[in-house]
């Protein structure tokens, strides 16, 4: 390297250094998602519901495309030897070619290439997994038993008709796609809900402006009968604030809450608060929250009467007990 370049390297690590953490972290996952584009988020295996050692996956894209490797999917089908060429070898026989068709073919021709060494999930020493899109080895099999029925295929590809029809008796293709997600360990309905969540948080703390207001101090502090102390708050506040203004915050019974406190925890530094983490819509949440329940404080003659109202708009909130 000569002095020119050395002097630029050391360069460009002084400002990377000089960077935020939550700065820095944002431009490595911009950097690794341009490199790898796709990620299995979960894994599974074929081994219970069908006897085969196969593993599955479920991506990190938008439609949490359910995968099988193309090694799996030779596996899936029986057929020996070759490893990862396998599925393209076979493709390319005359007869079985002209079974598939063109749509087929070239899906074939075009595998999902995915990062897969996450916790549990494997990957060759490339680092990336070859893999197809689940449902596509039911329309394999479908078109391999439709050929077989007309006598398309050849005598010696029997054993792999039959496979065949194991798999699609096994599953239809919806089903294979739900069993992915089983198999992986994914939630479709439970991550989706933690995606729309996710709107409400943001990696980076914003700068602090103060969003609880007095007014709602001061009426915890006379329907609670709290003494005030000479710098900070009582330590009800905090549970107060998580109960009555987090937890309920977009209805998502605390999980726009966790989502923040777990940015904060990554990304943030000693003194930021949990409101900081959220985004300019979990902010306008947040203020909507605090207003609401400084009304109902408002309007509540002592702490019995507020927690009733609490537990009727809150939905499922209980009492706190402080001794």
């Amino acid at each position: 390297m000569s002095k020119k370049d050395e002097s630029k390297a050391k360069g460009g690590k002084a400002r990377a250094e000089a960077l935020p953490k939550a700065k820095r972290s944002a431009i490595a996952k911009k950097a690794a998602t341009a490199r790898w584009g796709l990620k299995a988020t979960h894994k599974g295996n074929f081994q219970e519901h069908f006897g085969i050692d196969v593993d599955c996956y479920v991506l990190n894209d938008a439609a949490k495309t359910p995968v099988i490797s193309r090694r799996g999917m030779a596996a899936a089908l029986g057929l020996t030897g070759n490893g990862g060429t396998a599925i393209p070898r076979f493709v390319s026989g005359k007869f079985v070619a002209a079974a598939l068709g063109l749509e087929i073919l070239q899906k074939v021709d075009k595998p999902l290439i995915f990062k897969g060494d996450i916790p549990g999930v494997n990957a060759p020493p490339m680092g990336g997994v070859y893999g197809y899109e689940v449902g596509l080895l039911i329309d394999i099999c479908k078109a391999l038993v439709l050929a077989n029925t007309r006598g398309e295929l050849l005598k010696s590809q029997a054993r792999i008709v039959a496979q065949a029809q194991i798999i699609l008796a096994a599953s239809a293709k919806a089903g294979i796609e739900g069993l992915v997600y089983a198999l992986a360990g994914y939630d479709r309905t439970k991550e989706e809900v933690i995606e729309a969540y996710k709107m409400y948080v943001r990696e980076e703390a914003r700068e602090y402006e103060r969003e609880f207001t007095p007014e709602l101090y001061e009426q915890w502090y006379r329907l609670y009968g709290l003494v005030k102390p000479e710098r900070g708050r009582p330590w009800e506040f905090k549970y107060l604030t998580i109960d009555h203004i987090y937890k309920p915050l977009a209805r998502s019974q605390g999980k726009v809450f966790n989502l923040a406190k777990s940015s904060k925890q990554a990304n943030g530094e000693k003194g930021d608060k949990v409101h900081m983490f959220l985004s300019e819509i979990g902010v306008k949440a947040l203020r909507t929250q605090i207003g609401k329940i400084t009304g109902i404080a408002t309007v509540s003659d002592n702490r019995e009467q507020y927690e009733k109202f609490i537990a009727e708009k809150i939905h499922g909130q209980a009492s706190l007990d402080f001794g």
